[in-house]
Order: structure tokens, then C-alpha cells, then sequence
């Protein structure tokens, strides 16, 4: 397999997620000139059904997915030994094409915390406001009118996320803003905005919306299916890639290594697992890393692959009523519903295929009550990172219009309860290992939970979060299978129910025993919910450039120093648009878009 015509270009990208297209879509709209080349392990999304109907972002979650990786983390006891599987998106545009859509974005304040010059609040805000088309409120100051990636309420609203609102601001005692994304606000209840475009009714995506959108130009080029193994240098300098077909969406093509060269710059942007990945197998890295999978070293950076974080959290349902309207009869596939929803969508952009199911949250804050419950483990991590910080939410609670779990429940309606830690203090690592069939691998520890504070605001937000649940009109009890194990004849033991609580009701007890067995519920289900994020210390600079080597950069969610309070996407599209800045920069080229 060769590309005769095709063997060098100004910039190649290696990886094509949602930060590489927003980095390369900027400065081919630039510099039109500009031979740009994006290598893409996944397959293209153009167009493609499952990715633009917002509905079907929950396919991609099979464990028959080819648009995601699923990377299995080593066993921990801090998970009852067990061995977490971390999703990752595997097709162009990343995870902006595979996600749930939810529009959040962090505090101003932790952008602020990197302490990284150029990167301060003040000079991301107007990237922010530029990356995005605010289509919900209009005159907002920290919100922008003009970007490609819209937001929107979606194709209708769902009555069980008015409830989750009504319910909250009453019973938990919060109140209600029409905005908790204005960098500041939080602990109230408030309407859960999406990447969804409220004229076409579809998944607003960096892919379609960044470089798609620019298949008039020649000189940017999408090359789908193909990995990358490594960064070939020559003196220190990054000169090109070699890469191969990817073998899950080419299985049957040719696995021979092909290279490719860059004459301006090398941007390796293959998310948190695949960028140290690609850096160790290119001599960059750790030397007891390099040395097991016999890599001669280029650059001794051993920051590489380290500081792994990552946002946790889990889903538990319940029943619901089958006078509401949930998401389930088009989740499970029911065709006459599936086609009344199409053909309305079709018609007008709207119904429940332009929906994900999730219209309200709350970024939530204990208050003085609720820090007492939760109890001394949590209290020295309350006080050094939330407690002076009223801008920064502990977790995200929320509700969706239907079932999200493992296959085989009863087809009737559903709710599903979420929590998401945001600022978990624990840490793991990502890199690659020889595994016993002689191949590469990945050694990755998740880090989930081995800090003794992250599993609090989990436990705590279970019992808070059913709660609100119990006293929606939508209520007809858990569905236990997939709540703690409690013990029998305890108060909290899971079944279905007739209807709600009064808003009124004493809450439930929770014996010692009731809460090891939450616990232990979490130990053994807790997952990542926002896709990772893992800072770097010491790989990259301010100018993205990697230390000890020439044309070589690293663009997307790996290079940040700390985790954001946020679902990462909106982070992801803030780094490629201050990515494109800085190589444009770089490169002499004026860029006002």
C-alpha cells in the first residue's frame, strides 16, 4: 500500500479526535494552502445515522462498538479487585461524535489553577465564546452567537427532567438558575443544555463541523483506519509518522508500516491513552518504560503517560410510570416508534430522535448538613480544594428519560439516576507493556478510588439522588438489581413501588450495614462518565511543544495540567481552539476567524 502522490504534507496530525479536527479544520480555513493530513485509527462519521441522530449516542456503548476503544485497566483492590474497562472514542471527530451531548463547562477558576502562561481564564474566555453558537439565551456575556458548534435544548423537553427540577429546588432545598454554565454559577437546579443544532435536530460535532465542512479544499486530507506507531525524527526533529491500517476497522487489510512526512509539524492528538502511547513507541518517555519494550530512548521525559485522571460516577435506575414520556421504546428499537419519531423529525428537526434523554442537573454542593453526614474522610479535601471555592461543584446529579445499564430488563418505562464526581483526587497512569503474546499492550492503572475521599460524594449522592428520585410523580420503585445489595429487612432495601413518596416524607435510614453495602456498590461499579483527561507535567510547554525534541506538538485533553469540572468535551474544543492559535502563530499565519 502506497501514496505515491500523497508522501508529504505541511502538518500531519496524529489522531483525528475532536481537538485534532478543531486544531486542523482552523488552519486549513487559514491557509487554505496549508497541506494538512489527519490519520485516524476509526472509521469516518460523515453522515452516518449514528452519529448525527442524537438519540443513538448510547449504541456506541456496546460492547460490540467499533466507535469506541475499551481500555481494560488493571485489577485494583480499591475496586473489590476488579479490572475497569475506561471507554475512548475510535472514529473521526472523537468523542464529539460518540458522547451523551451535554453542554458543561468548568469554572473559570480552574483554567486559572494550571498556572500555565497564556492559558488563564481571561485569554480563554473569548475562545470559548468562539468556539460555540449559544442558541438557548440570548445576550449572555460569557456565552458566544457566532461559533460552529451549537447548543440547544434539543428536539423537545422531557417532563421527567422538570420533575428532577421541581423536586430538587423543593425538597433539596436549592434553587433554580436558567444558566449553570457561566463559569461560575453552581449548586443550583438547572436545565441541561446539548451539543445538539436546534434547526437541523442533529449531534453538533466537531468532525461535521470543523473539517467536513471543508471538503472543498484540496490539501486537507482525512485518512480513516490508519493507527499510528510512531513519530520518525531525524536529529531531534519530527519529520513525519509511520503508521498502519487499523486493525478493528481494517481487519483484513495489509498491517505493513507505511511513512509519511511533514515538512512544518508533527501535532500528535490521539486522546489520553493514545498520545503516551504513541510518544513511549517514538523513544520519548519514561527509561524503565522504553527499556521493557525494548524502545531505544530519544528524550527522557518520564512525566509521559503519568498523572492519569479521571472523572467517576454511576448509573442507577428505577421505574417509571407508563403515562411518561421516557426514551426506551426508541433505546430498545421498537420500529413503529422509532419510525413515528424519524418521520417527525424528518418533517420539522424535532421529537425525541433529536434528544438524549437528560434536560436537568444540579452541579451540586453539600452544605454544612449534608458535609456532617458525609462524614471525616471527606473533610481535608473539602477544606483545601471546595471550601474557599463557591464556583466549584462537588458532582453532577441528574436524571435520564429512560433505561442505561446492562440488556435484559422488562421493555416498560424507565429512569436512570447519574452521579459524576468532578475534582477526584486519585491518580493512575497510561502506558504501553509487552504483553504474554509478545505484542504491545497497555498498562493502565486507573487510580479510581485509592483515594479515600473520592468514594464519599458517591455514597452520599446515591442517597441524596433517591431521594429526589422517590418523590417524582414519574416513581415506581428501583430497580434493585442494579442498586446496593441491602440487607434483608433493612428500611433501604430496593423494590417496586406503587408511586411516589409525599415531598414530605422522612428520608430513609441507613444502618453502618446499609452503607458498607453502598459502598461496596460502588467499589464494584463505579466507571469513568466523562472521558478521560490526564495532565502532563513536564512533556509539553505553554506552546504545546515537546521538551527535547523540534516540530512536535501535543494537542488534546492529555496536555492538561489539572481536571476540569466539566463533561470534557467543551475542554477539548477550548484546547484545539487555543492550539490552532499558537501553531498559527508559529507558523506566520494570520488567522481571524
Amino acid at each position: 500500500m502506497s501514496y505515491p502522490s500523497l508522501s508529504e504534507f505541511d502538518i500531519i496530525f496524529a489522531g483525528g479526535g475532536s481537538t485534532a479536527c478543531v486544531v486542523a479544520g482552523r488552519l486549513a480555513a487559514c491557509d487554505p494552502s496549508l497541506r494538512i493530513l489527519i490519520l485516524e485509527g476509526g472509521q469516518h462519521t460523515l453522515n452516518k445515522a449514528a452519529h448525527v441522530q442524537p438519540y443513538q449516542f448510547f449504541t456506541h456503548l456496546a460492547p460490540t462498538s467499533t466507535t469506541m476503544t475499551f481500555n481494560i485497566g488493571n485489577p485494583s483492590p480499591h475496586l473489590n479487585g476488579r479490572a475497569p474497562i475506561v471507554h475512548c472514542a475510535h472514529c473521526v471527530g472523537g468523542g464529539s461524535c460518540v458522547n451523551f451531548m451535554n453542554y458543561t463547562r468548568s469554572p473559570a477558576s480552574d483554567f486559572d489553577d494550571w498556572g500555565v502562561d497564556g492559558w488563564e481564564s481571561k485569554n480563554l474566555i473569548p475562545l470559548m465564546k468562539k468556539v460555540e453558537t449559544y442558541e438557548v439565551q440570548a445576550d449572555r456575556p460569557t456565552h458566544g452567537y457566532n461559533g460552529p458548534i451549537k447548543v440547544s435544548s434539543g428536539g423537545c423537553k422531557i417532563g421527567i427532567s422538570e420533575d428532577f427540577i421541581r423536586v430538587g429546588t423543593k425538597y433539596h432545598k436549592r434553587p433554580f438558575s436558567d444558566d449553570s454554565n457561566d463559569l461560575e454559577t453552581c449548586n443550583t437546579y438547572s436545565p441541561w443544555f446539548k451539543y445538539i443544532d436546534g434547526t437541523t435536530g442533529t449531534r453538533s460535532d466537531a468532525a461535521h463541523h470543523y473539517v467536513y465542512n471543508q471538503a472543498h479544499n484540496p490539501n486537507l486530507k482525512i485518512w480513516a483506519g490508519k493507527r499510528v506507531k510512531r513519530v520518525i525524527f531525524e536529529d531531534k526533529h519530527a519529520v513525519g509518522v509511520e503508521f498502519t491500517n487499523d486493525p478493528v476497522s481494517c481487519p483484513d487489510a495489509d498491517q505493513s508500516l507505511i511513512t509519511v512526512r511533514a515538512s512544518k509539524l508533527v501535532v500528535v492528538s490521539a486522546g489520553a491513552f493514545g498520545s503516551p502511547a504513541i510518544l513511549e513507541r517514538s523513544g520519548i518517555g519514561a527509561q524503565a518504560i522504553l527499556k521493557r519494550c525494548d524502545i531505544e530512548q530519544l528524550v527522557d521525559l518520564p512525566g509521559v503517560g503519568e498523572n492519569y485522571q479521571d472523572h467517576n460516577g454511576a448509573f442507577v435506575p428505577y421505574f417509571a410510570g407508563d403515562e411518561f414520556v421516557t426514551m426506551d421504546k426508541l433505546w430498545r428499537g421498537e420500529e413503529n416508534v422509532v419510525q413515528e419519531h424519524l418521520a417527525r423529525w424528518k418533517s420539522n428537526r424535532k421529537s425525541l430522535i433529536a434528544q438524549n434523554g437528560n434536560d436537568a442537573k444540579i452541579k451540586w454542593r453539600p452544605d454544612d448538613e449534608e458535609l456532617k453526614a458525609m462524614g471525616s474522610t471527606f473533610e481535608p479535601r473539602w477544606k483545601e480544594f471546595f471550601q474557599d471555592n463557591p464556583e466549584r461543584a462537588v458532582a453532577i446529579l441528574t436524571v435520564f428519560a429512560g433505561y442505561l445499564g446492562p440488556s435484559g430488563v422488562p421493555p416498560r418505562n424507565y429512569m436512570t439516576a447519574e452521579i459524576i464526581t468532578l475534582y477526584p483526587a486519585s491518580i493512575g497512569s497510561v502506558h504501553i507493556k509487552v504483553g504474554e503474546n509478545g505484542k504491545e499492550d497497555i498498562d493502565f492503572t486507573t487510580g479510581y478510588l485509592d483515594d479515600p475521599s473520592d468514594i464519599v460524594p458517591l455514597n452520599f449522592g446515591y442517597k441524596k439522588l433517591r431521594e429526589i428520585c422517590r418523590r417524582m410523580p414519574s416513581y415506581q420503585g428501583e430497580v434493585a438489581a442494579f442498586h446496593p445489595h441491602f440487607p434483608e429487612g433493612s428500611a433501604a432495601v430496593c423494590k417496586e413501588a406503587s408511586g411516589p413518596a409525599d415531598l414530605n416524607a422522612p428520608d430513609i435510614i441507613y444502618t453502618a450495614e446499609d452503607d458498607e453495602a453502598i459502598e461496596q456498590f460502588h467499589r464494584d461499579n463505579t466507571r469513568n462518565l466523562c472521558y478521560e483527561v490526564k495532565g502532563r507535567p513536564r512533556v509539553v510547554d505553554a506552546r504545546l511543544n515537546v521538551y527535547g525534541v523540534a516540530n512536535l506538538k501535543v494537542a488534546d485533553l492529555s496536555i492538561v495540567p489539572k481536571i476540569v469540572g466539566t463533561n470534557t468535551y467543551s475542554t477539548a474544543l477550548l484546547v484545539g481552539e487555543k492550539a490552532a492559535m499558537i501553531i498559527a502563530e508559529d507558523l506566520g499565519i494570520e488567522c481571524r476567524l
